[in-house]
């Protein structure tokens, strides 16, 4: 390795100095190579194993590489998904001295996958509408903060699962940049661009074979529009209604908590008569549930994982009057006696398959569909044993390798006397 290299990062990991960067990144040896799903890129990218997780190293040239560094950083300070930038590497050389492209590090998100590698799996063909709806949600995310992405993609996306939905994280800031605000110009600008953009690779899906039949890649392009624009208006769009109406200011505040978003601060203003009420969003944040969870239970979970969750938390207060009691005092004792005894059972080499809320989603439908099968009251056990060995055991890996070995599951499950509440869940 030359001593010119040069790392920005702002804390730099010392495993990133045994990586041999005097290789060009395509000649990197099989051994530091993380077998892991990656999409498309009009640059060079490999996922390298690094002291105790992955990163994916992208060459580019020096400039871009410390341009999108910078945005990467800005764009987690706004709290907006997006991968999480770890160094720019520069000066790069062989031992002969020869230049070598610089590089950018970010660290692999777990349990995402590139669009290609959800197609690879033959789900559903609504999986297309729900990448596409995760997809429109991240842009108007990115839109109200005042980023133009520029090259709005599913190739620049990566998506995790989220209870039935997915949630999108941007992983190419390379042509974005941030205003003070967008333009509508800039914002149909960066709509238009998604719109080609998801016709192509969907298109492209097409012509491989790796698409459903009944999917036209062009409406289901059109819809990240549609969707958008529903969305849009809903979080910053304004609202007037009779004075006699002012339930229609917290039905309002509900509807975008539904969706997800909190309110900093909402405009309300009456007409001189004072008959007539106008409101309008003025700061919207998204993660309304997500942050309710974390703030009751410390668990971080994508935001339909934790609308599930707090769902299942109210249901437990419910089943045993517990509506009078300190809401955390509640919560703490549904995570100590139900979800983690469930994500203890787990077997060790299956716990890469998911999330572990995504687990624990996904649990709660096997158990009502078993009940309703069967006809009865299915015990919280009974239901984490088969939901292992008939559901999680046959699905890929998502959180490192792909095609892990998985073994036979022999731990016990901890069952509290409060479990059967759960039957019809």
């Amino acid at each position: 390795m030359s001593g010119s290299l040069n790392i920005t990062a702002a804390t730099v990991d010392p495993a990133l100095l045994d990586l041999p960067w005097s290789l060009p990144l395509e000649t990197w040896p099989e051994e530091t190579i993380a077998a892991l799903p990656k999409g498309i890129s009009r640059h060079l990218v490999r996922f390298v194993n690094l002291s105790e997780y992955v990163v994916a190293i992208k060459e580019t040239s020096a400039e871009l590489a410390r341009r999108e560094y910078d945005m990467l950083r800005r764009l987690q300070r706004l709290d907006i998904p997006c991968v999480d930038p770890v160094a720019v590497i520069t000066n790069r050389t062989t031992d002969a001295g020869e230049p070598l492209e610089s590089v950018l590090v970010t660290r692999h998100l777990r349990f995402s996958l590139p669009y290609r590698a959800i197609y690879s799996q033959s789900l559903r063909p609504e999986t297309a509408t729900r990448l596409v709806d995760a997809l429109a949600v991240l842009l108007v995310r990115l839109h109200i903060v005042g980023f133009f992405w520029g090259d709005v993609s599913l190739s620049n996306t990566l998506f995790r699962r989220d209870a039935g939905a997915f949630a999108a994280y941007l992983v190419d800031a390379e042509t974005g940049q941030l205003y003070d605000g967008l333009s509508n110009g800039q914002r149909e600008n960066d709509l238009e661009i998604a719109r080609i953009n998801i016709a192509g690779e969907l298109l492209d899906l097409q012509a491989g074979g790796r698409l459903a039949d009944d999917i036209d890649p062009v409406d289901i392009s059109n819809g990240i529009v549609a969707q958008y624009r529903t969305l849009w208006k809903e979080l910053t769009g304004s609202e007037e209604f009779d004075q006699s109406e002012r339930w229609r200011i917290n039905q309002r505040v509900e509807r975008l908590n539904d969706l997800g978003f909190d309110i900093e601060e909402l405009a309300i203003k009456t007409d001189d008569a004072g008959t007539t009420v106008r409101i309008q969003p003025k700061v919207v944040d998204a993660g309304h549930h997500s942050r309710r969870l974390l703030r009751l239970t410390g668990l971080d979970a994508q935001e339909n994982q934790a609308r599930r969750l707090l769902n299942d938390l109210d249901s437990y207060r419910a089943a045993f009057d517990k509506q009078d009691m300190d809401e955390e005092v509640v919560a703490h004792e549904w995570a100590a006696r139900v979800f983690e005894p469930v994500i203890r059972a787990i077997p060790k080499d299956l716990k890469g398959k998911l999330e572990p809320a995504e687990i624990f989603h996904q649990l709660l439908d096997h158990r009502w569909y078993l009940s309703q099968n069967e006809a009865r009251d299915i015990p919280l056990a009974e239901a984490v044993s088969s939901y292992i060995d008939t559901v999680l055991r046959h699905r890929r890996d998502e959180a490192t390798i792909i095609d892990p070995p998985t073994g036979t599951f022999t731990q016990p499950v901890p069952v509290t006397d409060e479990d059967d509440w759960r039957s019809k869940v």
